[in-house]
């Protein structure tokens, strides 16, 4: 394990500004670039991340003072490599113009939607995956021909700089060009006149993003949080569910965007689901001392605020369960701990937890399970856990989320050929895959017609017997 990087020089509005201008020129230059060109980016992305892995590991690995090998590669460079090579090869189909009806008041036409790069992209950068949550973007706006700047967290400046290097090997700058320092950085960045702005983060600095983009009229698409409900049915096995669940709940220590929340749990079943999560999480991590596979909080900042959470819980009457209570606290190492007896005015209840803490809320039948998600802002996750087809149906139709897994958690994100992305509070937009395309593309409506015009017809003057007929045809 390696120690934090050192942070990076602040990169002025001005070099900002020049850089941001040599990519609107450059793109001026090849507003078009043909699908030949774009799938060797895409390949040389690829064949770069492949090449320096264990650079970008170790270098995530110092960010977190801990960070589980198996993780990054797991839950970051996979999930990127996969939707590179998807894109390489879808790319050709989702370029192609699709062609559309033309009303029969307006033959002889045809009508198609062509697909164009929008120009110059932004993409602000998470800390909670680094490298994932930039690969991710930089990939649909590369496949849509843009070109891109990316704002990597001052949070992990180790992998922040180790991408740069990356980037900076494989694209000219003009192309992708990646900006490092800290929040007045970030502030400057979100200010320049994009033709697209994408963000991951918190709802709150979402707003922010939002407000800047709006002095340029920028699009965004808003990658933000929220509290993802998981569902237990009253008769999923305790241990299949507990155990899901505990995956999603621990996988980077639970600093993870989609991670559940919170889990609704019929009362009946609270004991012995409470005791399925303990055995599940143990078996998932024997012990926490010494042990890789478990990571670590990304910084004290970050751990002070989730012990605060437990703090409040705890003085406000929840039951709070350390799941390893005989181990010490190893560096920023947070055991998984389970919060019982949880009420609304509870910190832990009110914001994003992004932790391993799992409080449980007991519910008596279905309707007040998806009544006590209803009343909450839309996550942008949820999960159910139960095989009775017509219940899942059921959550399906009565609940708003930005995504849902049946039966399992995070994985949907993972899927090429599924679309990510929030609703109200946890987000507005989507990208992966196809949709990554077309956020990133413009869909350019084209009417084409030749050297008939039956539309004369319509001219002025009106009044004319054949303009009453044209009426009389499609006003009805």
């Amino acid at each position: 394990m390696t120690s934090p990087a050192v942070l990076p020089p602040v990169q002025s509005d001005l070099d900002l500004q020049a850089t941001f201008d040599a990519q609107r020129q450059a793109f001026a230059g090849n507003p078009m670039p043909p699908a030949t060109q774009r799938r060797q980016w895409l390949k040389s992305l690829r064949e770069a991340l492949l090449a320096d892995q264990e650079a970008l590991i170790t270098s995530i690995d110092a960010d977190f003072s801990g960070r589980s090998r198996d993780e990054t590669l797991l839950a970051e460079l996979m999930p990127s490599v996969m939707g590179l090579r998807d894109a390489e090869k879808q790319l050709g189909r989702w370029m192609r113009p699709s062609r559309r009806k033309v009303g029969l008041a307006f033959q002889p036409a045809s009508a198609r939607v062509q697909y164009q790069p929008l120009g110059v992209v932004g993409i602000i950068v998470p800390w909670n995956y680094p490298l994932f949550l930039a690969i991710g973007p930089l990939t649909g706006a590369l496949a849509a021909g843009n070109r891109v700047m990316l704002k990597l967290s001052e949070s992990t400046p180790a992998s922040g700089q180790a991408l740069k290097n990356l980037l900076e090997r494989v694209f000219p700058t003009d192309l992708v060009s990646v900006v490092l320092g800290e929040v007045e950085v970030g502030q400057a960045f979100a200010r320049l006149p994009f033709d697209h702005l994408l963000f991951t983060g918190a709802t709150s600095v979402g707003r922010h993003v939002m407000l800047a983009a709006a002095e340029n009229l920028t699009p965004v698409t808003l990658e933000l949080g929220g509290k993802s409900p998981a569902i237990v049915s009253a008769d999923v096995p305790l241990e299949t569910a507990a155990e899901r669940i505990a995956f999603g709940k621990t996988l980077n220590a639970g600093q993870t965007c989609v991670a559940p929340d919170y889990v609704l749990v019929p009362r009946e079943r609270l004991d012995a689901f409470a005791e399925a999560y303990r055995h599940a999480v143990r078996r998932l991590y024997p012990r926490l001392a010494g042990n890789p596979d478990y990571s670590a909080i990304i910084n004290e900042r970050q751990l002070g605020r989730l012990n605060r959470l437990l703090d409040d819980a705890r003085e406000q009457g929840a039951q709070v369960i350390d799941l390893y209570p005989d181990e010490p606290r190893q560096g920023r190492r947070l055991p998984p701990h389970l919060l019982l007896d949880v009420n609304d005015s509870m910190q832990v209840m009110q914001d994003e937890i992004f932790g391993p803490l799992l409080p449980v809320v007991p519910y008596d039948r279905l309707d007040e399970a998806l009544a006590y998600i209803n009343q909450r802002p839309r996550p942008l996750a949820l999960y159910y856990f139960g095989y009775e087809r017509g219940e899942q149906a059921r959550v399906l139709r009565d609940t708003h989320s930005g995504g849902v897994c049946l039966n399992d958690t995070l994985l949907h994100v993972a899927q090429d050929d599924l679309p990510f992305g929030g609703i109200g509070p946890s987000g507005m937009g989507h990208y992966h895959g196809h949709e990554g395309f077309l956020t990133f593309s413009k869909a350019k409506a084209v009417l084409a017609k030749q050297r008939i015009n039956a539309a004369k017809v319509i001219y002025p003057p009106y009044g004319k017997a054949l303009q009453r007929l044209v009426y009389k045809l499609f006003i009805r």
